[in-house]
């Protein structure tokens, strides 16, 4: 009878595997070669190091300030680290990148292409997000913007049942049979969250056509709760192979190796998710094209925030606009990227290069984080720094609250990204969507329970205090 000991004798590192193993190995009396293959076939991956150095990486950026050149450099860091994870083989940063998190997690405006491994830290919570353009012809832009105030949905949560989209049977049947997806939340989700743009930096756009002075919507968002969830459950089986298979990893870096049952299937539901998401730009387009009585005249989309595959290689893109046809087998136009809300977006086509990765930027960036943003506008109200930065265009805010936060000052310089795409050879812009104006969630959070309860207590611990400062003096008089 063969015994956990002769396991540790030849060699085996010891796990969970070891009881099937020998259950196995003792039902069917394996032994010498037999034992050897079988063995052979079920033990676990041996460890995988870190790399000794860096994969090298493509620099797609520079800076024109000493705050610009901060954030390159602590992006720098973060891709020096990143590039040593056992499965990376190339990599790239845009112009628009920016920390996304601690060093070595992979930044906004980065790519990186890893060999048999889906990184699910790699693409976020924020899975597919996206951008699609709807050419509506010569239809006013108020009219655009007005109607779809009225139909689309900012903030968090759902729709309503009574305002619901259907679901589309192709898709829930996907999620019903994955793995990952089929649970009674994510089903949920998919239902209510269908037709949401969620908060941050997701917009519906309307601007019209340098090219042909056409009136053209452009929505940008993501996957919402249904992607979260896969993210969040794609996490965890990610730090289980961490752990067996390359612990010196940093578990934000951790993989699901792609051809593993489990790779197969997480595979397999970002490419629903990445279904569910483009349906749920559809619905609001389709929504209020027919509320206009308007003939959809070109409508074309791109993901900028997903993993994308060729072969055995998982290209990693964190806010990075894929221009190689072989990433986006849907594509019916060039591609969109979105700058800010006063400036134009960018229509781009591109071949793939050796520094590009196949891949363009996909908005501007940040230089600093929101919360340092807002710190630097202190001394201007909130109304006086939405003035002069919208000056021009039809800005809205769908909870009626200014978020400075996504106001065009937030993010680096249009133009100078613009010329860095130039530069460095990353695409061509064939034609520019200029702004008539922009919806986004706003400061939603400003009346959000959690905060009118913090508030609310901070409030009292002042009045508190005032109460015991103002006994404290009236004991200090009667003392006197």
């Amino acid at each position: 009878m063969v015994t956990g000991k002769d396991l540790l004798d030849l060699g085996l590192k010891p796990g969970k595997w070891f009881k099937e193993a020998l259950e196995h190995i003792n039902a069917n009396a394996l032994e010498g070669e037999a034992l050897h293959a079988y063995l052979d076939a079920v033990k676990p991956a041996p460890v995988l190091p870190l790399q000794a150095r860096p994969v090298p990486y493509h620099e797609n950026i520079r800076a024109a300030t000493a705050v610009e050149q901060g954030n390159i450099d602590y992006v720098k860091q973060s891709m020096d680290l990143l590039m040593r994870t056992p499965t990376v083989v190339a990599g790239a940063i845009m112009p628009d990148a920016c920390p996304a998190g601690p060093l070595g997690t992979i930044p906004v405006g980065g790519v990186v292409a890893a060999r048999q491994a889906i990184h699910p830290g790699m693409h976020s919570a924020d899975i597919c997000c996206s951008v699609m353009l709807t050419n509506l012809g010569k239809v006013d832009p108020k009219t655009v913007l007005d109607m779809a105030q009225g139909i689309t949905h900012f903030g968090p949560g759902g729709r309503e049942p009574e305002q619901q989209f259907a679901l589309p049977p192709g898709i829930l049947a996907e999620m019903e049979a994955n793995p990952f997806l089929n649970s009674a939340r994510s089903l949920k989700m998919a239902r209510e969250h269908l037709g949401t743009q969620g908060d941050g930096n997701h917009f519906l756009y309307v601007g019209v056509s340098r090219n042909t002075g056409d009136t053209v919507l452009v929505t940008h968002h993501g996957s919402r709760g249904v992607g979260a969830v896969l993210y969040g459950n794609g996490m965890k089986v990610a730090e289980f192979f961490r752990r067996e298979i390359s612990p010196d990893t940093d578990p934000a870096n951790a993989w699901i190796p792609s051809e593993t049952p489990e790779g197969v299937n997480y595979w397999n539901a970002l490419q629903t998710v990445r279904s569910w998401t483009k349906q749920n730009h559809l619905v609001l387009h389709d929504a209020i094209a027919e509320k206009l009585e308007a003939t959809v005249q070109q409508r074309y989309w791109n993901e900028h925030n997903f993993v994308f595959r060729d072969g055995d290689v998982y290209y990693h893109a964190k806010g990075a606009t894929p221009l190689d046809p072989k990433f986006l087998p849907d594509i019916t136009g060039p591609r969109i990227i979105p700058l800010n809300m006063a400036q134009p977006i960018l229509i781009v086509e591109g071949p793939t290069t050796a520094s590009n990765l196949g891949f363009a930027p996909h908005g501007a960036g940040r230089n600093l984080s929101r919360t340092r943003h807002k710190y630097s506008k202190i001394g201007q109200t909130n109304e006086e720094i939405f003035a002069e930065e919208t000056q021009g265009i039809d800005a809205r805010f769908f909870f009626n609250r200014i978020d400075i936060s996504e106001l065009p000052s937030a993010y680096k310089d249009a133009e100078d990204v613009k010329q860095q795409i130039t530069d460095f050879n990353l695409a061509t812009v064939i034609d520019e969507i200029r702004p008539y104006g922009c919806l986004m969630a706003g400061d939603w959070e400003q009346d959000a329970p959690w905060r009118k309860k913090k508030l609310a207590k901070a409030a009292a611990a002042l009045e508190a205090q005032a109460a015991a400062d103002s006994q404290a003096d009236e004991s200090a008089l009667v003392g006197e």
